[in-house]
């Protein structure tokens, strides 16, 4: 009279006659009354149930790998309790331990001190007016590291928030990179470009420089004359003067534009650096019908430099090295770029296979601006 299964919904696998299985839940209930125990039993198909709960865990199982891939959670923000829910990327997210309760003030902490005040405002916003919000934020991580992350959350009925909260760093990060490499090529192409404008400098320096010459021999004249004539020279001095100044403003401007004036010193990986000049210049070196070959050498320890004047060194020598063999033609036009330890230091050398340069050209080679 006693048993398990009693009283209970128990699921098992039944076979039809034609030798199919399929699943059923079968319940058994005792039969009050004298004599020997009586029971009833219910047999029920339950095929469709289980068939929905696979298509509903595969679903889950769909959006939890979406999210995890395309580093994206979701959440919701009930207004009324302050309760909210987190998908398990949001808590990979902030790293937070799934057993323990999401708060407001347990998200605080996560926030970067200076996104504070921006956190605090989106929250009172969306209690005041109970529209959705968008924004973008910091999380400051418990090794220093920094996170940013796109919030984006619409209004339910007014009483909840049903949103999703995306790990953008990779790109911000790839982004602020490549915002920085079109900076530096900007730059790069300014000088380089030096040549185009070279009329154009020669005649704003001379203008001032002939004033300056003019204005001196004319005062050097006055006071020759009898008697001297005072007051032009005075005046023709004050020319000079101005023409002096103006000379040096050009000069100033002209350092301006191809002097870089901040310097950030930091730990450089010189191989990564090369790889990214590399990458940077190749469209130009294919038009060039120039081949590189890399050469360098394994487990180089990094160097504290600034990392955007080290890439213009190498990009400098790759271009000058690819203008060095517009004229070959009986060869293959190769460029060797290599990276050794070299007497306690790191070396990179880019090696062409051009023209080189003429003996008389040596001791003009480190020459600002000088080519040949």
């Amino acid at each position: 009279g006693q048993g398990v299964v009693i009283g209970k919904r128990v699921e098992m696998t039944a076979l039809r006659a034609d030798g199919t299985e399929f699943p059923v839940e079968l319940a058994i209930t005792r039969i009050p009354g004298d004599g020997p125990p009586s029971f009833t039993g219910y047999l029920r198909d339950i095929t469709n149930r289980k068939q929905a709960e696979e298509r509903l865990r595969r679903s889950e199982s769909f959006l939890a790998e979406g999210q995890r891939l395309s580093l994206t959670g979701s959440f919701s923000w009930h207004l009324a309790t302050d309760a909210i829910t987190w998908s398990d990327q949001v808590y990979r997210i902030f790293e937070f331990d799934p057993a323990l309760p999401v708060t407001l003030e347990r998200i605080r902490t996560r926030v970067h001190p200076d996104d504070l005040p921006l956190f605090a405002d989106v929250i009172d916003r969306a209690r005041s007016n109970g529209a959705g919000f968008e924004y973008e934020q910091r999380l400051l991580m418990l090794d220093g590291s920094v996170k940013y992350l796109h919030v984006v959350a619409h209004a339910v009925g007014g009483l909840e928030f049903i949103g999703a909260v995306q790990d953008v760093t990779e790109r911000r990060r790839a982004q602020e990179e490549l915002d920085r490499a079109r900076s530096e090529l900007t730059h790069v192409t300014r000088v380089t470009s030096l040549g185009t404008l070279a009329a154009s400098i020669a005649h704003e320096v001379n203008q001032p420089l002939s004033g300056i010459v003019t204005n001196a021999s004319t005062c050097l004249r006055m006071l020759a004359a009898e008697p001297p004539n005072l007051d032009g020279a005075r005046e023709t001095a004050r020319r000079t003067i101005r023409d002096g100044h103006r000379a040096a403003e050009v000069v100033a401007r002209l350092r301006a534009l191809f002097t870089r004036k901040e310097m950030v010193a930091e730990s450089v990986d010189l191989n990564a650096a090369t790889r990214e000049v590399i990458t940077l210049t190749a469209s130009e070196l294919r038009r060039g019908g120039v081949v590189v070959r890399e050469e360098l050498a394994d487990g180089l320890p990094a160097v504290t430099g600034d990392r955007v004047q080290l890439h213009q060194v190498i990009l400098n020598l790759l271009l000058n090295a690819t203008d060095a063999m517009l004229g070959v033609n009986d060869r293959t036009r190769e460029i060797v770029v290599r990276t050794r330890f070299d007497e306690g230091g790191v070396c990179v050398s880019v090696q062409d296979s051009g023209v080189g340069f003429a003996p008389e050209d040596r001791d003009r080679l480190f020459e600002a601006f000088y080519t040949t």
